[in-house]
């Protein structure tokens, strides 16, 4: 398995534009600057703003102090626990005050603008009016929490305590507003932004640094969290020894913009905002077939047991053969190979199947080389061959790779031959395919049905290994929770088929199939009841996901399924148990001896028990 972080090291040919940023700084030699890295969800924009910041370090002076000093912010991180604009400049006055500390210079001009910072931070959450925010304002007559808490403020001694204690005494504020609306004349809004800025880069001035901010992951924030980090950003923008990093997906900026200012129709204002922050705009380089093929292989060299040291050595090589990918030097598996590690024959059919599975993946519509999807698919395919494994199910991956890449990327109607074809044949075999792929393995013309009619599948159905003659049940199997495997042996009608269907495509619905259903003979319940507990396995939380609806439906019409769901509920862990499936199930005859179960289980949660409790008070 892989993890979905970023990374700091390079499995995308990356360095050499994380090196032209981290230049670009270098050369600003304190001059403002800032940067926007674009790129659509996963293409590795956070990746780059790891290999910037590693590419920067480098650059630090050999002796003495560090010429920069990194803030790291995600916005996301903050979203709906703390005002994104406000949470930035604390990170930053802390990161601050931290490094005039350990240098011992700057160490007062560091706290003035922690004190400044804070103020602001209090003016926000007590909701007092901005205008009566002047230092030194007497706290009399204000009520004594409010008061306490200016005080703080006024003083620099306002920390972390005294935000919760803000929360909690905002209500009051109101009361206050008379008094503080008698601030002094000469204080204002205005002044009070300069006398900010002015504090932080004084700040900066006096501990010698500049300061290297990397925002990410923008495009994952609510606009209104999006807006706030930006004005923040904004707020210190051009001020000497500063420089900005600002990763994020331009459409989502564009939509955040237009829902802040209601709905805005103007791209082109729309793209402006955007634009009069960042200095310098970069896109992250989209990847061509060299690029996915070494990423793929990178990562399962990564996942191999090849010693830490083997993989860098094959990492480091693998990365610079990339670099000179446009002087024709190719990244494959013959090229890793030749770096006299010896790989094993595990290793070497993961590459060969990276090797096959490369140019699809560029290529393919849903994937187009997207790093993370990439990963994902990865793991998808992992997690199917672990489940083979523990169930003693013989899988080739290299067949269940084409299969699940088939899976992701074709419309239902050819899945759904695909598996009809498999569950109709004796031997689980999809013959249909024979004379389609001799014809594509040959780049021959031929004519599939519409279904099949695509530009992907004319290159799927060249892709080794050819399925007509192998036995896909196993491989269909450990896939289930897309389609149902159903065998010769518990075929069901054509009836039963389209219910089955219905229920595992719209369960939301499934009690509008309850009559059909009732009609049905019991040996097909039973079949279509394991596939429908087949995808609720998935289910991490049982409160009332949809697919609860499709377990209820079928256990209403057949006792014996009944019991059948009653016993998957008690198999599932406490910790999963929800306190919204209680009404859903209490009235029903077989609920009482799941219902105790929960009660008496130390791992089901006191909400649900409370539930239980009070519908058996009733």
């Amino acid at each position: 398995m892989w993890t979905d972080n970023e990374t700091d090291r390079d499995f995308l040919n990356f360095e050499g534009v994380a090196d032209t940023i981290a230049e670009v700084i270098v050369r600003a030699d304190g001059r403002p600057v800032s940067i926007g890295v674009s790129g659509a969800w996963g293409v590795g924009k956070s990746s780059m703003i790891k290999l910037t910041r590693t590419s920067l370090e480098k650059k630090q002076p050999e002796h003495g102090p560090k010429k920069y000093v990194f803030v790291e912010f995600n916005a996301w991180l903050y979203q709906g626990y703390d005002d994104a604009r406000a949470a930035l400049l604390e990170v930053v006055a802390n990161r601050l005050q931290e490094e005039a500390e350990s240098r011992k210079s700057g160490v007062d001009k560091a706290k003035e603008f922690l004190a400044r910072v804070r103020w602001v931070r209090l003016a926000k959450l007590i909701a007092v009016p901005a205008a009566a925010m002047a230092l030194g304002l007497p706290p009399g007559g204000i009520p004594g929490d409010i008061a306490n808490l200016i005080d703080a403020g006024a003083s620099g001694r306002f920390d972390g305590a005294d935000v919760d204690e803000a929360m909690r005494v905002g209500e009051a504020s109101a009361a206050a507003g008379s008094a503080l609306l008698k601030a002094k004349e000469q204080w204002s809004p205005p002044k009070e932004i300069q006398a900010l800025r002015d504090a932080f880069e004084d700040t900066l001035k006096e501990v010698g640094v500049t300061l290297v901010v990397l925002i990410d992951d923008l495009d994952r924030c609510m606009p209104g969290t999006t807006i706030s980090t930006l004005e923040a950003i904004r707020l210190f923008l051009f001020l000497k020894q500063t420089a900005f990093v600002i990763a994020a997906d331009d459409a989502m900026i564009k939509h955040a913009v237009k829902k802040h200012f209601g709905g805005l129709e103007n791209d082109e204002l729309i793209t402006n905002y955007f634009d009069k922050l960042v200095q310098i705009p970069i896109r992250v380089p989209a990847l061509g077939t060299q690029e996915v093929r070494a990423y793929l292989m990178m990562l399962f060299i990564e996942n191999s047991e090849l010693k830490p040291e083997e993989q860098d050595t094959l990492r480091a090589a693998i990365a610079r053969q990339l670099r000179e990918s446009w002087k024709g030097k190719r990244v494959d598996r013959s090229f890793v190979g030749s770096q006299d590690i010896d790989l094993g024959p595990a290793l070497t059919g993961r590459l060969e199947t990276a090797e096959r599975l490369a140019p699809l993946m560029t290529t393919a519509e849903k994937i187009a080389g997207n790093p993370r999807l990439i990963k994902r698919f990865l793991n998808a395919l992992s997690i199917r061959m672990s489940i083979s494994a523990a169930q003693g199910v013989g899988v080739d991956e290299a067949v269940l790779a084409k299969l699940l890449l088939f899976e992701r990327m074709v419309t239902p109607n050819a899945y759904a031959s695909l598996t009809a074809a498999v569950n109709s044949d004796p031997d689980g075999k999809p013959s249909f395919l024979d004379e389609w792929e001799r014809a594509a393995a040959k780049n021959e013309a031929f004519n599939p049905t519409e279904a099949w009619d695509s530009p992907f599948l004319r290159e799927w159905l060249a892709l080794p290994p050819a399925l007509a003659d192998i036995d896909l049940r196993g491989a269909l199997y450990v896939g289930r929770e897309q389609a149902p495997l159903i065998t010769a042996a518990d075929r069901l009608s054509s009836v039963a088929a389209d219910l089955l269907n219905a229920l595992l495509d719209s369960p939301a619905e499934s009690r509008a199939v309850l009559n059909d259903l009732a009609a049905l003979p019991p040996n097909e319940v039973e079949i279509m009841m394991d596939r429908v507990l087949a995808r609720a396995r998935q289910e991490q939380e049982w409160g009332a996901p949809p697919i609860l609806e499709a377990c209820l439906a079928l256990a209403e019409v057949n006792a014996t399924q009944a019991q059948t769901f009653a016993g998957f509920l008690l198999e599932r862990p406490g910790q999963q148990v929800r306190a919204t499936i209680v009404p859903r199930i209490a009235d029903l005859s077989w609920a009482p001896e799941v219902l105790e179960h929960w009660l008496q289980s130390s791992e089901v949660d006191s909400p649900t028990k409370k539930a239980i409790q009070g519908r058996k008070a009733k």
